[in-house]
């Protein structure tokens, strides 16, 4: 898989991690940055880093297909978004669509874009959550895969919501992957196809860490 990341790359050591630990069969075969100061980019080796000064470029539009060319010579199978703070273009979408994820920090179709966690406290949620879907062109719209849940506590800031939900996010991600990469996962028709069958609801992260079909009434 390639890895898009822009931050501090908590999501991107999540995968490594558990490649390295053997929970998820997959190789990274490049990461991808719109910020060459990203610390995410000192945890692979220089050769499958690539890196660029999006301002550095006359439009979107021209930095977009600099990186959809670096992408698509790396020959991924999937591509996910770790944390990437940049929209994607239409034409990068199109090219690699079917096979390009992303985790977004809320419940999804809650609280698109930014300021996720502040959005929830302010709206008084008794639960907060990840979810990891397909990109569309449409920011965080794109078909929804999974989940996780976790309870709002009295006296939680968006610092300290967003500090716990990160380890539950870690562990969406890397169950997620881990269908993608065997195969298990597909999307169709602006819907989730999980072992050939249709979603109809996105899968729920358990306390165990397996996916499983939502439960609620």
């Amino acid at each position: 898989m390639a890895v898009l990341v822009s931050g501090r790359g908590s999501n991107l050591q999540a995968v490594l991690d558990a490649i390295d630990e053997g929970r998820l069969d997959a190789e990274v075969v490049g990461v991808f940055s719109d910020r060459p100061e990203a610390p995410a980019l000192a945890k692979v080796a220089p050769e499958l880093r690539w890196s660029r000064k999006a301002r550095a470029y006359p439009d979107r539009a021209a930095f977009d297909a600099d990186l959809a060319e670096a992408v698509a010579a790396c020959r991924p199978d999937w591509i996910f978004c770790a944390g990437y703070m940049r929209i994607l273009g239409d034409a990068f979408v199109r090219r690699f669509e079917g096979r390009l994820l992303n985790v977004h920090p809320s419940l999804l179709p809650l609280y698109k874009g930014l300021h996720t966690h502040a959005r929830a406290l302010e709206a008084g949620d008794a639960e907060h959550g990840a979810s990891v879907h397909f990109v569309v062109p449409e920011l965080d719209a794109g078909a929804v895969v999974a989940q996780v849940r976790i309870l709002v506590m009295p006296g939680d800031t968006p610092d300290t919501l967003a500090a716990r939900l990160l380890p539950h996010e870690h562990r969406l991600v890397t169950a997620v992957l881990g269908l993608a990469v065997a195969g298990r996962l597909a999307e169709r028709d602006a819907r989730v196809w999980v072992d050939g069958q249709c979603l109809f609801k996105p899968l729920q992260l358990d306390s165990a860490g397996t996916l499983k079909p939502e439960s609620r009434a």
